[in-house]
């Protein structure tokens, strides 16, 4: 039997005996809830207040308390941290011991179940906080890289095919508008984390008479929890918190999926520079894009604990289960992984090389433009489609592009393909000033969304 287990539970007085090793040590939760020190220590001290409001603490004991609180804090500010002790069963615990006998008055009104929620809100909702700061540090990088692209051009592709002209900047301006959909996801999960659970007891409220709003604005939360049972069991804000991260992670995976198949010499489009590079330990000559797959590669991290996460939750009974202690190690998790891919991605873009491509006349990928021709001139789409796929087809059979083409083939397919008409359809500059609509990739509406993206970054400053 582990002689200290057997004693220190703060539960423990109920019972003969005291806890299997086995079981102790399967429930300690310690050694990473240690991480809400901080959060703990402040809820505790808006808790003393509480008591102190309440008239169930003496100014003097509540002075002691507070004290003691706050010179723990400057420890774990210090680098000190905690010191954790192996009969420390979780962070409360161990707080409420390193206070010393004073420490005996600090759990009045107050339950281990709305003490961890507190916590945990007060954790998310700083989380939240961060994230939505890197996703925003992330969209300026991406406004950096696109405004100084200029007339760059690539293949826009589907199916990783080349489909048709698109600036280099359209392009990765379709990374800025999901990072800043992330960005405000984050900020809405922190307003559903602005809510203090602090007062519901175990389950069924606070025993002394605390009062919940003045504790919840003293700790900066906007609202309290209507009913005590939901404020107990609720981590619906863990999982808001957590979609958001894992869609985050999906942005940064399809980043760095790109970064990695750009930066290889089939496609030549990015060059990585050394410092987000790695080398191999057998062949010299390798450049490997290993911060781009790590990118690819943690998302997975990020969706298994977020899924665990759910799965925890999914079948719970009302209202506190042990089950929840799950939900911290899960969520830290998430948040640190999301964190540092959106760091490393703010990082990494502004120093990518990115090479445009020199799209020749007549290239294939204006097919759609000889299309749209043709139903300008009043031929319908299906019928145009058919005319410009046999075009494609000759090109393709003579070797080439739509150069390859002569007049009468062109006049053959369709009279409305004039040699004055074709001066301006093949020539791949003009297709993308063709491109002048709402979405579109013209170097005009391009610089409009280039200023329409700055003007929102700089708006949530």
């Amino acid at each position: 039997m582990l002689e200290a287990a057997g004693k220190s539970p703060i539960w423990g007085s109920r019972f003969a005996e005291g806890p299997h090793p086995l079981f102790f040590a399967y429930g300690r939760s310690v050694e990473w809830d240690r991480r809400l020190a901080t959060e703990d220590i402040k809820g505790s001290v808006a808790h003393v207040h509480a008591l102190l409001r309440a008239g169930v603490l003496t100014s003097e004991i509540a002075a002691q308390l507070e004290s003691g609180l706050k010179e723990l804090a400057d420890d774990v500010r210090a680098g000190q941290g905690l010191a954790i002790l192996p009969e420390d069963e979780d962070v409360h615990g161990a707080i409420e011991r390193l206070l010393g006998p004073i420490g005996g008055y600090l759990h009045a009104g107050r339950s281990r179940n709305d003490q961890v929620a507190l916590d945990f809100h007060l954790y998310c909702k700083a989380a939240a906080k961060e994230l939505a700061t890197a996703a925003q540090d992330l969209e300026e990088a991406i406004l950096q890289i696109c405004e100084a692209q200029g007339d760059k051009v690539w293949w826009g592709m589907t199916h990783l095919q080349p489909a048709q002209p698109v600036l280099v900047a359209h392009h990765f301006l379709a990374y800025f508008w999901m990072f800043e959909r992330d960005r405000r996801r984050f900020l809405w999960a922190e307003g559903q984390a602005d809510r203090s659970p602090l007062g519901a007891g175990a389950l069924a409220g606070a025993g002394v008479p605390v009062d919940p709003a003045s504790a919840a604005e003293e700790l900066g939360f906007e609202s309290v929890y209507e009913n005590s049972m939901d404020a107990v069991s609720d981590r619906d804000f863990a999982l808001d918190l957590g979609h958001a991260a894992a869609t985050a992670a999906l942005h940064l995976s399809r980043l760095g999926e790109e970064i990695v198949l750009f930066s290889a010499p089939a496609f030549g489009l990015v060059q990585l520079p050394d410092a987000f590079a790695s080398g191999s330990s057998m062949m010299p000559q390798k450049k490997n894009p290993d911060g781009a797959e790590l990118l690819r590669g943690r998302a997975g991290r990020v969706l298994g604990a977020h899924l665990g996460l759910m799965t925890t939750l999914k079948g719970l009974p009302l209202a506190y289960v042990r089950d929840l202690q799950e939900d911290k190690e899960a969520t830290f998790s998430i948040v640190d992984a999301t964190l540092a891919g959106l760091r490393l991605a703010a990082a990494m873009l502004p120093a990518l090389e990115l090479r445009g491509v020199e799209i020749p006349r007549g290239d294939l990928s204006l097919a759609t433009d000889l299309a749209d021709h043709l139903v300008r001139a009043g031929v319908p789409f299906r019928q145009a489609h058919h005319i410009v796929g046999q075009a494609v087809r000759a090109a393709l059979e003579a070797g080439g592009d739509f150069t390859c083409l002569d007049a009468a083939t062109w006049q053959a397919l369709s009279p409305h393909f004039t040699p004055g008409a074709l001066a301006q359809l093949l020539d791949p500059r003009l297709a993308l000033e063709r491109r002048s609509v709402p979405l579109g990739t013209a170097p005009g509406r391009v610089q409009d969304q280039l200023a329409h993206a700055r003007a929102l970054l700089d708006a949530a400053d």
